[in-house]
């Protein structure tokens, strides 16, 4: 990680702005740390003062996770994330959705219905393990409301839960 980049750094043409009050080192450290395929690139500091900060202060992020590029962008208070964004990370199986899920949840995170929770700076996430998907994408369409059905009572999903509703 470095703090300033030469001229030739490669800036990709199109990445995700995340924006954040402060924080955004701080979320993309968490999410390099907990996802496959994740770094943290480049950290940019303000050559100036801002309305949310001073000369100095970290301004922007360039990171990845899961290998989209993304960038956090320290924009101050008043726009936070909602639902109309989110990462969804198809699992391959239960422990990778417990793990993931958990690193989520259980650093100041919280949970919501059918494999959704949110990180502590409320970015959702949709943890769903591959199962989930072939289970509700099934050609038999009464196998794919059982599981589905099963998952609309789940929080974090439960596999063999889905499993067993698809077989009916």
């Amino acid at each position: 990680m470095t703090n300033d980049m030469p001229p030739s750094h490669t800036i990709p043409r199109n990445a995700v702005c995340l924006w954040f009050d402060g924080t955004a080192l701080d979320a993309a450290t968490f999410y390099a740390e907990t996802f496959s395929d994740s770094a943290v690139k480049a950290v940019h500091h303000a050559p100036g003062d801002y309305p949310s900060g001073q000369q100095g202060d970290v301004l922007t992020v360039e990171f990845t996770v899961l290998g989209i590029p993304c960038l956090g962008m320290n924009g101050g208070p008043g726009r936070p994330h909602s639902e109309a964004f989110s990462f969804q990370v198809a699992t391959e199986d239960q422990a990778e959705t417990d793990r993931l899920w958990n690193a989520i949840v259980d650093n100041g995170g919280q949970e919501s219905a059918c494999g959704w929770c949110k990180d502590r700076w409320g970015l959702s996430w949709q943890i769903t393990p591959r199962a989930l998907i072939e289970a509700y994408t099934d050609p038999d369409r009464a196998a794919a409301k059982r599981a589905f059905d099963a998952m609309m009572t789940m929080g974090r999903i439960d596999i063999a839960a889905i499993e067993a509703a698809r077989r009916g």
